[in-house]
């Protein structure tokens, strides 16, 4: 990775967590619960930040990528929605995409506060989701 790639990796990481701990609740602890998860499915993932704007805050949209965009965190009142670029195109045999589902490209999970995760079968979609972009 060229210098001005590791900056550009290192000051989204930080206006990541900018993005966690300015929501300050429940929304900020799965935000940085399922980034941690993404991390961990896949340790080369590059994070970034798009479509700053001020109805964000200008903090953005956290976004991860490998080969091309994996997927986005938004947060909403009731929800942190993680949309997956080419979800339409990913096997999901344990149905996590609850949202979003009338596309055909893009899927999505909406997290809500007293939702629990599936570990293992969030990290496979991230593995699926890596696979399918290496694969294009």
């Amino acid at each position: 990775m060229k210098k001005s790639e590791t900056n550009e990796a290192q000051s989204a990481s930080l206006s990541i967590d900018a993005r966690i701990a300015a929501l300050g609740d429940w929304r900020g602890a799965m935000l940085l619960r399922l980034r941690n998860l993404i991390k961990e499915a896949d340790p080369d993932i590059v994070e970034g930040v798009k479509w700053r704007k001020p109805s964000n805050g200008m903090l953005g949209v956290p976004v991860w990528s490998h080969a091309g965009i994996i997927c986005t965190g938004e947060t909403y009142k009731a929800a942190v929605k993680l949309t997956f670029a080419h979800g339409a195109s990913l096997a999901d045999s344990s149905g996590l995409f609850n949202a979003s589902l009338e596309g055909n490209t893009r899927r999505a999970i909406d997290f809500h506060e007293v939702d629990g995760i599936d570990e293992k079968a969030f990290k496979a979609l991230i593995r699926t989701a890596v696979a399918f972009n290496a694969g294009k």
